[in-house]
């Protein structure tokens, strides 16, 4: 009982100590569990809310549409457990200007079910529910009407009237068609795309003429069409994995293996069967439609002409006959005369025919009449050959005609508020991995410092109990459970911050970005348990060392004083011009700093990685603030980027040339697509959206202004470095051509493409292609994709004619629309602002963005927040080192401070004289800490692996300022604490002998 007493007594005279490794623990624990947590929390909610909503784990496109027997086929695939064929269709409306949406069938299979945030859900013909982006954009509320108009309404009229066959519907399969009239009765969000329409966005891409501003959910009811635009599949097991991990990834994978092993060529050959036999269906009904109206025509000349015969014979009869009565008359007979009267005379063919022209050139009415029938007659027979001949050509076209249909399989990878938010979590939490290192080696180091001086303090003690029979464990238990119980409290404490209070401040940023319904703060035994068991080692560890190192002396040296340290000479005594100059305190102060190295390289070390830390938080402050700086003022040259319609492209050239702001120019076409590393199969796979895809801006130039390119852009290519880091080349050097297209940074790091690569382009249309690329180019937001005219056309619009004779020659080929132009503007920032908010209210711009604009309006408030968490915490660490450091140091050195002050040291004196120490090593600590800040910083690059954004790390002057000024506060304040414990000491009871 007397050891356990005398225990307590020592831990309650140590509890500087005890508050000190408490600290420390509870600020590793917090940050080992916090941002983990933050994130596992969103990242169960999200799934919990996709599982709910039946968010569909693959989605099947194909370019003529997908009919029922397309269905019925997926269906029948080992591993699917539903799958829902989905209609839509785009329509445009006006809203300040012109607008489109795509209007979806809500499915009736409970996949992609959109969630009600407010009203009710649509159920009658007419009725939608919109998104709050729709609403917050429009102004218009539930029991607002809206009219829209189907954007491919005039070109599906065109398409459908023909007779060639190269609709992509056939007989039997007609395209959705939806009501046009609309009431709007709920709010909605869209499962697909949780971003917060009121929160943060970075508008790193722009739309293509295939994308849409706003998505709008209509019911069964009123919707017409058996074509499917798309099918969505929900994989059996997947609802089991979470979303996010690869497991999950691994079950649909092989599901989508599946289809493109199985179903996927053979249901494209029989697509593409049905079109051809819908045309050659359509060819058959049209020749057989034509030649009946020709056989109704030709019945119909045939019967004029009959009549005409008749009326030109009846006259020539008459005229015979007069002839014939004329003669007979100058005859004796009279009455053969009037016998030849009534007899017609018998005429030969010659005869007929002479008299029948005759006739007829003696009548203009006949001769017109004649001229009628013959001219009907060349046209019907002008009309078949010309019918026929079109009809033939048609045949011999129709195979080329219609293009080899092709199937895209995408999982949820392909969304993009999918791979947003997976990705903004992940690089997130990545920050959460790392970190945690640093303040576990720091409180290692704390441990070992506090419990080694706590144990040295104890040595008589310790040589006491050993003497006494005391087993050498049971004494060092009780530095053992000192520190197994401060460990214990503070990462209790920690837990608690980890798991509700770090949390709770990530989730609230999250959801400025993201709507995230039914999040909830959850707790992990298992990681809370080993988050604390990590740094109770790590003390443990410390701990015992100092023990170890005390006690395998004999009790008999331990009950006696520790031997002084022999005297030596440092190195500064050895340079005698600067040895000299300094005074005696200066001196003494020196051999108490480099003599001991223990306390040097621990004070030295603690402060140097608090110090890393602040750096390296506000090196993450400072690139994300300048990456918009950076790339709208410095990368992107232009000033304008507008971007239209392909059937409003040359309206918008028109209107932005009139307005007379534009110094200089580039056409360029804009689509959005996707990169995705080429594997080793065929180039024109169409699985899309894996891990290895990234959502980007296809930039095509045209061939005569390529090199105009480098005007708008600036060009240079980078190469990757050691550690994440990257080479920039020189500005100019790199040049577009037709040999491969050059990737932004920003995906080609995210990807791992370099130059010389080969990846899979998608176009605008979903076209795929597999490319060279060329190089790659400094590129921090967005990832722009930029390829010429020449291999645009090689890559895309040859694809399907290459293996036939009867392709399209490069004339009749189409041109490719430039639906974008990169401009130059004159005028203040503002003003070009301005100009480009006016543009957008232009019925022919779709989309007009102020690169002035971008870079004062861009930032990460994710990021940012988690900066702020990241210098919070590490300054709590510094303060709680710098405490531990001053506090062991006093305690060693308590007999000297008495020896100081019985020497007639004033108290200021005596702060003076052990301060200076410590702002001497917290000086050389910050000067180690902040080129490490900056190194540990310069790996971000790997850590913060985002899509469309490449962080460029830059520390500026004044962040290292911050942090070395924050630091020398922190050991200033630290000062605060310590000047009373020096006042304290009492040179009589501290100058007492051992013995």
């Amino acid at each position: 009982m007397a050891f356990v007493k005398d225990m307590l007594r020592m831990w309650a005279h140590s509890w500087k100590r005890f508050i000190s490794i408490a600290m420390i623990t509870l600020l590793g624990v917090a940050v080992l569990t916090g941002i983990y947590a933050g994130c596992r929390d969103a990242f169960r909610s999200t799934d919990r809310f996709f599982d709910a909503q039946g968010l569909h784990d693959v989605q099947v496109l194909s370019t003529a549409g997908l009919s029922n027997g397309d269905i019925a086929a997926l269906r029948k695939v080992n591993g699917v457990a539903k799958v829902q064929a989905e209609r839509s269709q785009e329509v445009t409306f006006d809203l300040d200007g012109r607008k489109s949406a795509t209007m979806q069938e809500i499915g009736t299979n409970g996949i992609d079910q959109p969630y009600l945030q407010e009203g009710r859900m649509p159920k009658k013909a007419g009725e939608i529910a919109v998104t709050r982006k729709f609403i917050r954009d429009s102004g218009k509320h539930i029991g607002s009407r809206l009219t829209v108009t189907p954007e491919s309404a005039s070109s599906d009229t065109s398409d459908t009237n023909g007779a060639d066959g190269t609709n992509e519907t056939n007989g039997t399969d007609e395209a959705p068609s939806f009501p046009t009239r609309l009431t709007i009765v709920g709010v909605v969000l869209d499962p697909r795309n949780l971003s917060n329409p009121d929160g943060y966005s970075a508008m790193t891409s722009f739309r293509s003429t295939a994308t849409t501003d706003y998505t709008f959910f209509a019911p069964s009811d009123g919707v017409t069409g058996t074509l499917y635009t798309s099918a969505t599949l929900l994989v059996k097991g997947a609802a089991a994995e979470s979303t996010f991990d690869e497991s999950y990834e691994n079950t649909v994978k092989q599901v989508t293996d599946r289809i493109d092993g199985t179903v996927k060529t053979d249901r494209q050959n029989a697509r593409r069967q049905e079109l051809l036999d819908a045309g050659n269906k359509k060819i058959v009904d049209a020749r057989a439609e034509a030649d009946k109206k020709f056989a109704d025509a030709q019945s119909q000349i045939d019967a004029n002409r009959q009549q005409f015969n008749q009326q030109v014979d009846q006259i020539v009869s008459m005229q015979a006959g007069a002839a014939a009565a004329g003669a007979a008359a100058n005859g004796a007979n009279a009455g053969a005369a009037a016998a030849a009267g009534a007899t017609t005379p018998q005429l030969d063919e010659t005869t007929r025919e002479t008299m029948r022209e005759t006739i007829i050139a003696a009548s203009p009415e006949l001769t017109q009449a004649k001229q009628q029938l013959d001219q009907a007659q060349s046209q019907l027979n002008e009309q078949k050959a010309s019918t026929e001949q079109t009809l033939k050509t048609k045949e011999n076209e129709l195979k080329t005609s219609i293009p080899q249909v092709r199937w895209y399989v995408q999982d949820r990878q392909s969304l993009g508020g999918f791979s947003a938010l997976k990705s903004d979590l992940d690089s997130i939490q990545s920050l959460g991995n790392a970190f945690p290192i640093v303040f576990l080696l720091v409180a290692v180091m704390m441990s070992l410092t506090a419990m080694a001086r706590m144990v040295e303090e104890d040595r008589s003690l310790i040589g006491t109990y050993v003497g006494l029979g005391y087993g050498r464990l049971a004494v060092a238990s009780r530095y053992l459970l000192f520190a197994l119980l401060a460990c214990l409290i503070g990462g209790g404490l920690g837990l608690i911050a980890g798991f509700l209070g770090i949390p709770a401040f990530l989730l609230v940023v999250l959801q400025g970005m993201y709507v995230m319904p039914g999040l909830r703060l959850e707790y992990d035994w298992l990681y809370g348990s080993l988050g604390i068991a990590l740094f109770v080692v790590g003390v443990l560890a410390a701990t015992i060392y100092a023990c170890v190192q005390e006690m395998r002396m004999t009790p008999a040296a331990l009950m006696r004083p520790k031997a002084p340290r022999a005297g030596s000479r440092i190195l500064l005594e050895r340079i005698r011009p600067v040895w000299n100059r300094i005074g005696f305190l200066g001196k003494v102060t020196a051999r108490n700093i480099f003599r001991f190295k223990s306390r040097l390289i621990m004070t030295v070390g603690g402060v140097a990685g608090c110090t890393a830390l602040i750096v390296c938080g506000l090196a993450i402050n400072d690139t994300v603030a300048d990456l918009g700086i950076k790339q709208y003022r410095d990368i992107y040259q232009y000033d304008l980027m507008v971007v239209s319609d392909d059937s409003d492209a040359s309206a918008m050239r028109t209107k932005v040339a009139s307005d007379g702001r534009v110094t200089s120019s580039l056409d360029v076409r804009i689509e959005s697509g996707d990169l995705t590393v080429a594997g080793s199969g065929d180039g024109d796979s169409g699985k899309a959206g894996s891990s290895g895809s990234e959502s980007i801006q296809l930039v095509a130039v045209p061939e005569k202004h390529l090199s105009d390119l480098g005007e708008m852009v600036t060009l240079q290519p980078v190469s990757s470095g050691i550690l994440g880091t990257s080479g920039v080349g020189k500005t100019g050097s790199l040049k577009l051509d037709d040999d491969g297209v050059i990737v932004a940074q920003s995906a080609a790091s995210a990807l791992g493409v370099k130059a010389g690569s080969k990846v899979r382009l998608t176009n605008g249309d979903g076209v795929q292609a597999t490319a060279k690329v060329s190089a790659v180019n400094r590129n921090l937001i967005g990832s722009d994709v930029y390829v010429s005219e020449t291999y645009y056309a090689k890559l895309f619009d040859s694809k399907d004619a290459k293996n036939t004779k009867n392709s399209k020659s490069s004339e009749d080929s189409e041109a490719l629309t430039w639906n974008a132009m990169l401009a130059k503007l004159s005028g203040s920032d503002t003003s070009q602002t301005d100009y480009a908010e006016s543009l957008e209210e232009d019925s022919s711009v779709m989309k007009a963005v102020s690169c002035a604009h971008m870079a004062d309006s861009f930032k990460f408030d994710l990021m940012g927040a988690v900066v702020a968490l990241i210098v919070a915490l590490a300054g709590g660490l510094a303060l709680v080192v710098l405490f531990t450091l001053a506090n062991t140091n006093v305690s060693e050195r308590v007999r000297e401070m008495a020896t100081l002050k019985v020497l007639g040291f004033f108290d200021r004196e005596v702060h003076h004289y052990v301060n200076r120490e410590m702002m001497i090593l917290t000086v050389m600590g910050v000067i180690l800490g902040l080129p490490l800040g900056r190194l540990v910083g310069g790996m971000l690059t790997m850590a913060l692996n985002m899509p469309s954004l490449y962080f460029e790390v830059e520390v500026k002057p004044l962040s290292y300022v911050i942090a070395a000024v924050a630091t020398m506060a922190f050991a200033l304040l630290v000062q605060l604490f310590v000047n009373p414990v020096l006042d304290r000491i009492d040179p009589i009871s501290s100058l007492k002998s051992v013995e």
